[in-house]
């Protein structure tokens, strides 16, 4: 049974091992048209072991196939045909050399998928290490500001306007929304469990989620258009909706709360396999040093602007840990024209398991 569309690693790797000994056969069928030496044979069969042995998981696929090859070598491909001879010359040689294929191939590659495993598990831990500690040094800032500007006002004795009190409370409820942004996304984070890049997909039609997000951020800043362009076909993404989301909102408000814009065109369109989310503004842009960093948790104030108070960097570094959760590639750049063009990029076939998947 396929869970989440995936074929199940144990079925994969089965059909995987019957295809690559049925195609050894057929290649060793054709040879053995054109010469009459039985060595060529073996070659081809230790070419399928080591193959088989590299894309399965464990030693039982590549065990087999060994047996498999030898069985046919000396059953099918050596004279006298459709005889088993155990005591021809070189049969030893022939099943140890296959075995021995076999294992060795089948011990590296579990190795390797292991350290793979460590390597990545390593980076991801210190990713979300990175995003946690540099958000967490961020909160401070806001919420020093909400409690000096509440203490004016609570400690206020008539000398502060009813306009001065008005704009006090305007910079909380500022604050207060960041923090509540912020929050947003240290949960987006936290719904990529721990040490793994696998998450609970679904296939969502693009054009939805970016609706959902778009009518948020519209509700949050109705000053700003929003122009939502979806193509005519329905796009199925295998995602989770929750992270997607959150990744356009937060692309929508660093377009306002960095760029300064008064447009933003949102746009869903199919790139090849994969589906194109692109959000495009016309704001200030991104300054030119910030380019390379943009992405890092402590890339700072992504805009031209200076904003010592807000660091948008750090929503762009969720967006870039939940669009790599998803198997996809996030991009920025600033047009000729001018303002600031995002794209996040997730395929639209569901990525096969990490090779460490069981």
């Amino acid at each position: 049974m396929r869970k989440n569309g995936r074929m199940p690693r144990a079925l994969r790797d089965a059909l995987l091992t019957a295809a690559v000994l049925a195609a050894a056969v057929g290649l060793s069928a054709l040879l053995g048209r054109f010469t009459e030496e039985d060595t060529s044979v073996g070659f081809v069969f230790v070419l399928a072991v080591a193959f088989v042995s590299r894309w399965t998981e464990g030693y039982f696929w590549g065990i087999f196939s060994s047996f498999f090859g030898v069985v046919c070598v000396n059953y099918v491909f050596t004279y006298p045909y459709w005889e088993f001879n155990f005591t021809m010359t070189g049969y030893p040689l022939t099943f140890v050399t296959l075995l021995a294929v076999a294992l060795m191939v089948s011990a590296m590659t579990t190795q390797i998928k292991r350290q793979e495993r460590l390597r990545l598990e390593t980076e991801r831990e210190a990713m979300r290490a990175d995003l946690l500690r540099a958000m967490s040094h961020d909160i401070r800032t806001p919420l020093t500001s909400i409690v000096g500007n509440t203490a004016a006002v609570l400690e206020d004795k008539g000398a502060l306007s009813t306009e001065q009190k008005r704009a006090l409370l305007r910079d909380v409820n500022e604050d207060a929304q960041w923090l509540i942004r912020m929050v947003e996304n240290i949960l987006s984070i936290t719904r990529i469990r721990g040490g793994e890049e696998r998450l609970a997909t679904d296939y969502e039609a693009a054009e939805e989620i970016v609706g959902v997000a778009a009518g948020k951020f519209s509700k949050r800043f109705p000053q700003v258009a929003v122009s939502l362009e979806v193509p005519d076909e329905v796009l199925l993404v295998p995602m989770d909706a929750t992270l997607i989301r959150q990744v356009v909102m937060n692309l929508l408000e660093n377009a306002v709360i960095h760029g300064g814009a008064q447009h933003i065109r949102l746009r869903v369109e199919r790139d090849g396999e994969n589906a194109c989310f692109i959000v495009r503004d016309d704001g200030r842009g991104i300054a030119r040093e910030k380019l390379p960093t943009l992405f890092d948790a402590d890339a700072g104030t992504p805009r031209g602007g200076a904003d010592g108070k807000k660091n948008m960097g750090i929503g762009l570094s969720v967006c870039r840990t939940i669009v790599k959760a998803h198997g996809g590639s996030i991009t920025a750049e600033n047009p000729p024209d001018g303002g600031a063009c995002f794209r996040f990029y997730l395929p639209l076939k569901e990525e096969k398991q990490l090779e460490t998947e069981g």
